[in-house]
């Protein structure tokens, strides 16, 4: 699958913003946008103390409203922008929808399943994602760290 440096950094400015509506929440601040041949299918923002479900990961409601968007669950040729490194409940949905790609921020040093922790998709699960990591990886750390320290401020 082709990459475009120009895009990556457009699509993760995208992703960022939805990270800032999670901040607003008071929600950890991860943004996830689906990008399918250039068009933005699906954005969306952590929402689990806001829905009170485990589940409400930026990755997975992404995943989620593109499934309904396409009519499928497959999101072939479809690529996954997401600020932080997906953890392992969230790469095992990546994998299961065939997405053929991820773009990442931030790396996950305590839970990040594409090489801080684990290598979920370097596996032999039968789908392997291509992964580009470190898109605004600056930008992606300063909005979890700001958001880390207001809230322990707060405390």
């Amino acid at each position: 699958m082709q990459t475009d440096f120009a895009a990556d950094q457009e699509y993760m400015g995208l992703a960022l913003q939805e990270a800032e509506k999670a901040a607003q929440l008071g929600e950890v601040p991860i943004g996830a946008v689906i990008v399918r041949d250039g068009e933005v299918i699906a954005r969306a923002h952590n929402l689990r103390e806001t829905e009170k479900n485990a589940l409400g990961h930026a990755e997975l409601l992404a995943i989620d409203r593109a499934c309904k968007a396409l009519g499928g669950w497959r999101l072939t040729r479809c690529t996954l922008y997401v600020t932080l490194e997906p953890c392992t409940m969230c790469a095992g949905a990546i994998v299961n929808a065939r997405l053929p790609r991820v773009v990442f921020g931030a790396r996950d040093p305590r839970a990040g399943a594409c090489g801080s922790v684990c290598s979920l998709f370097d596996m032999p699960l039968g789908h392997r994602p291509a992964l580009t990591q470190g898109v605004r990886e600056e930008e992606c750390r300063a909005i979890l760290s700001q958001f880390f320290q207001q809230l322990r401020k707060k405390k």
